[in-house]
């Protein structure tokens, strides 16, 4: 493909995709601001390259009802795992970027309004069986800062108390934010970036962008959140370790001082974790 005039371009050769499989990914969500870095053409191969490794992919398609439709995880032993994505412009996504009949993209939300919430949960509906797990991938808001608007929030909300969703799982800030837990679900509203090729970029360093998060929750039968773990990472040199007491420290402090906004606690736990409580 043709790089996009974009200013940052990202791709890696599909040669490469081991990196992924040595991972054991299952799922990867594409809904974000760099999928169209080369136009087309690399979305596409993007999608036949996860095809062929077996990878499951939502929030990209060669249309729009591809884009918008789920990536189905079969547990074995305990039912599916549905996860949708999209992305938001908050994110730098263009609106042009977006899905269309017959037109490669993006599942793209102009905003967080109870219009594209409706519009979720019927979208939902058409997927869900019973006993499904569904969770909610959002590519929104900036790079940088720890901010969660009030549309923002009222919109997690919305996916989990009124389209039924399980968990909201947002990202796009390259460091971890504040974390809810509302009616026995985890929203996470910036996971962070587990690992990245940021390393000696100047001018954000406070926010600690060296520092990745694994989130591990666990769910009941009734889908209901019974833990959700924290296990802190430094990234350096393009290899992550995990990371050390005073590191360890500093991201409590701040999660926790973040995500207490919400009605929720980020605590120490044992052996180098964090545990997220209400």
């Amino acid at each position: 493909g043709r790089p996009e005039p974009k200013g940052i371009n990202y791709r890696m050769h599909p040669a490469n995709i081991g990196v992924l499989t040595a991972f054991s990914i299952d799922c990867c969500t594409l809904a974000n601001n760099h999928l169209l870095d080369w136009g087309e053409e690399g979305l596409i191969d993007t999608l036949e390259t996860l095809d062929r490794a077996g990878i499951r992919h939502a929030g990209a398609g060669r249309d729009a009802e591809e884009a918008t439709a789920p990536a189905i995880l079969e547990v074995p032993g305990r039912g599916r795992v549905l996860v949708f994505a999209f992305a938001l412009p908050s994110s730098g996504v263009p609106p042009g970027w977006a899905a269309g009949p017959g037109r490669p993209g993006v599942a793209f939300l102009d905003e967080p309004s109870p219009g594209n919430l409706a519009r979720i949960a019927t979208l939902a509906a058409r997927f869900r069986r019973p006993g499904d797990l569904l969770l909610a991938s959002l590519h929104w808001g900036g790079n940088w800062g720890y901010e969660v608007t009030e549309r923002e929030r009222a919109f997690a909300h919305g996916l989990i108390a009124e389209a039924g969703f399980d968990g909201v799982h947002g990202h796009s800030s390259h460091h971890a934010k504040g974390v809810e837990i509302f009616e026995d679900r985890p929203i996470l509203y910036g996971c962070g970036d587990f690992l990245n090729d940021y390393e000696g970029i100047e001018g954000y360093e406070a926010f600690r962008d060296d520092l990745a998060v694994a989130w591990l929750a666990r769910f009941d039968g009734g889908r209901r959140l019974r833990s959700l773990r924290l296990l802190p990472f430094r990234i350096r040199n393009f290899r992550l370790d995990r990371a050390p007491p005073e590191d360890l420290a500093w991201l409590q402090r701040t999660l926790d001082r973040e995500s207490r906004r919400f009605g929720t606690r980020v605590v120490a736990g044992g052996e180098g974790e964090l545990l997220v409580r209400r």
